[in-house]
């Protein structure tokens, strides 16, 4: 069977693509306007890149770099950047601009895109916060410009979409992502069903909540990067900053909230005080948390050896390929890997809807899925908090509430 062609929107160092190129596609025309992202494609495939802003683009030039033809794309992709529809935004300032937020504009660009090109599936990647109930108006607007390009080309694209939790298809991380797919003749997507769970709830007695299906145990961090815990490859991956000393006294898979009066450390800190990912550990035996596009010094996930992962790690957590070469200092590869699509769950969906609107078979696992490595180790040693940690301790008040300042916090003695 021939490649079916792709044209690849907002496409940051391809993490979407590889899993989709793994599923039989392939990729016509690349547009990214980031430099560094732009040197990790070139440095790793010889994809048609236009190296420009989506908005100076027009999709004549797409269709020309690509030597296509209106309604000849198979399938379109892209993730248009999402800061006005993310989680983070909401719990910081309470409600966001969303649509009056200039970056959202990007939903425009690449629904201008799927008018001009037509092609036959379009498929849109963006945070869970743009399907959030009462906050949903991007995902109405991308059905009223849908709406429109069916008025006035004569196509059917029909919307279906699904908030997926990415770990529930074998990547090795937790991250809820919101993907949207619409087939230019009406034919509707059924999204794949999860293949794997927490691992109490595969194991014997459990089986009838997911009927006859075989269900897979999650994929861990141990599964994706046990193998590289002792690989730096000469990064110096010390932690550094004023909590570096204390991370070592919070257990596996626990984060600073282990220091509060709800769980087992000192209460030094308030409940939900901090963002999430503050001081936060993975656990060997769990998926790893979502990969942080811009961290701070005491932003996790961090290892449990209490460093900061390599780059390698964060890439195999990502599932992209083995050999992938990224381009950058340490924060931008970071943020090229951070604001990246896990390759596996994208090969998942592309084989689906290979599958279900091209006919292709497929008799081998997916490229992209995370070999068991088992036993799993036990956790690591915790240290006691260190001394200079101590004058923390008190009682701290709890955040306000989601949307609510923090300014009144502090210790009440």
């Amino acid at each position: 069977m021939q490649e079916l062609k792709m044209v690849s929107l907002f496409t940051g160092c391809g993490g979407l693509d590889y899993g989709f190129e793994a599923a039989g596609f392939e990729t016509c025309v690349a547009i990214e306007i980031d430099s560094d992202c732009c040197s990790t494609i070139r440095a790793n495939k010889p994809w048609n890149l236009i190296p420009n802003d989506i908005h100076d683009v027009s999709s004549e030039d797409i269709l020309n770099a690509g030597k296509l033809h209106p309604g000849e794309v198979d399938l379109l992709v892209g993730g248009p950047p999402c800061q006005p529809f993310s989680k983070s935004a909401y719990w910081v300032n309470g409600d966001t601009k969303r649509l009056e937020d200039p970056r959202s504009n990007t939903l425009h660009a690449y629904m201008r895109c799927v008018e001009d090109i037509l092609p036959r599936i379009f498929v849109l990647e963006n945070v869970h916060g743009i399907s959030y109930s009462g906050k949903e108006e991007g995902f109405h607007l991308l059905g009223k410009l849908t709406s429109h390009i069916n008025a006035k080309h004569g196509t059917n694209y029909r919307l279906s979409w699904k908030v997926i939790n990415v770990a529930d298809y074998g990547v090795p991380q937790i991250r809820k992502r919101f993907f949207l797919v619409a087939h230019r003749d009406g034919k509707s997507f059924k999204f794949p069903i999860p293949t794997h769970a927490p691992e109490t709830e595969c194991k014997a007695g459990m089986q009838m909540a997911f009927g006859s299906r075989q269900v897979s145990p999650y994929a861990t961090a141990w599964d994706a990067i046990g193998h590289m815990e002792n690989e730096s490859n000469g990064e110096d991956l010390r932690m550094r900053g004023q909590w570096a000393e204390l991370l070592p006294s919070i257990p596996e898979g626990e984060n600073y909230l282990w220091h509060t009066n709800r769980k087992g450390g000192l209460p030094l800190f308030g409940w939900r005080t901090r963002f999430w990912s503050f001081l936060l550990k993975l656990a060997k035996n769990l998926p790893s948390w979502t990969i942080q596009a811009q961290p701070g010094p005491a932003i996790g996930p961090f290892h449990w050896k209490n460093r900061l992962l390599s780059v390698r790690e964060m890439a195999a957590l990502q599932t992209f390929p083995d050999q992938i070469r990224i381009v950058g200092g340490r924060v931008s590869i970071q943020r090229q890997i951070g604001n990246a699509v896990p390759s596996l769950i994208s090969e998942v969906l592309g084989r689906d809807i290979a599958r279900q609107f091209f006919g292709k078979r497929y008799t081998q696992a997916p490229k992209f899925a995370v070999p068991l490595r088992r036993p799993i180790p036990p956790a690591e040693s915790v240290l006691p908090v260190p001394e200079k940690f101590l004058d923390l301790i008190g009682d701290h008040r709890d955040h306000p509430g989601e949307g609510k300042k923090r300014a009144s916090m502090g210790r009440t003695r």
